[in-house]
């Protein structure tokens, strides 16, 4: 086990009910990209990047207030969404 994964919170969810949460593979996701594993890191959580996008939007409206901000963030919100419950509904249910 290397250094980030050995530091990484268990999913309960799939401890105690037996199945994946809709945030299974996100810590792996961000380890991931830290070690270079981009395409990795999008095949374990396919939000990855479109939440990073989002939130590095908010963090950067946060400190530069955009008078369109918005018209940004809840489109990428719903995106997001979208991917996160597509992939559930895949893992768990198509794929299963």
């Amino acid at each position: 086990m290397s250094f980030p994964e050995e530091y990484m919170l268990p999913c309960l969810n799939k401890k105690l009910l037996g199945f994946e949460c809709m945030g299974c593979g996100l810590q792996r996701s961000v380890s991931l990209i830290f070690q270079g594993e981009f395409i990795a890191a999008f095949h374990m959580y396919p939000a990855i990047y479109t939440l990073m996008l989002m939130f590095g939007f908010i963090g950067l409206n946060f400190f530069k207030n955009y008078k369109f901000a918005q018209k940004i963030i809840i489109p990428l919100a719903i995106i997001n969404v979208a991917i996160i419950l597509g992939n559930f509904i895949l893992k768990t249910f198509i794929n299963h």
